[in-house]
């Protein structure tokens, strides 16, 4: 049994929810721990709603290149700058998820704070330009 979810990240799952956007949220760790529907179009594939995936799983998921067609590392991605450095991180990049077309796309990435500044994870929009 998980231990309950920070009001934060409760609050961010029901906006993501709600929203036409894909977004992705992760733990302070990197996991996926909810995904919206758009984004599950992107990312073809559903894990359990109480499930977590693991950052090495979702992340391998995902080829990004940036503009000039140059393969960006997954440590070096929005997400996790927006983990790492604890900071927004947006970028416009060419994504694949599995063998999929390419898509151009614009992602914006950002920490969650909660209360008294405690680092809850980050979340990560993106669209198609």
């Amino acid at each position: 049994m998980s231990a309950p979810k920070p009001i934060q990240i409760i609050l961010a799952r029901q906006l993501a929810s709600s929203l036409a956007m894909a977004i992705l949220i992760v733990d302070t760790d990197g996991r996926l721990i909810f995904y919206n529907e758009p984004a599950e179009v992107i990312l073809d594939q559903r894990f359990e709603e109480t499930g977590e995936m693991e950052t090495e799983s979702w992340t391998r998921r995902f080829a990004i290149e940036d503009e000039e067609r140059k393969p960006i590392p997954a440590e070096a991605s929005p997400m996790m700058m927006a983990l790492s450095e604890r900071r927004p991180f947006s970028r416009t990049v060419w994504m694949r998820c599995g063998h999929r077309e390419w898509w151009h796309m614009n992602i914006t990435a950002f920490p969650l704070i909660g209360e008294a500044g405690q680092f809850l994870g980050a979340q990560m929009i993106f669209w198609e330009v």
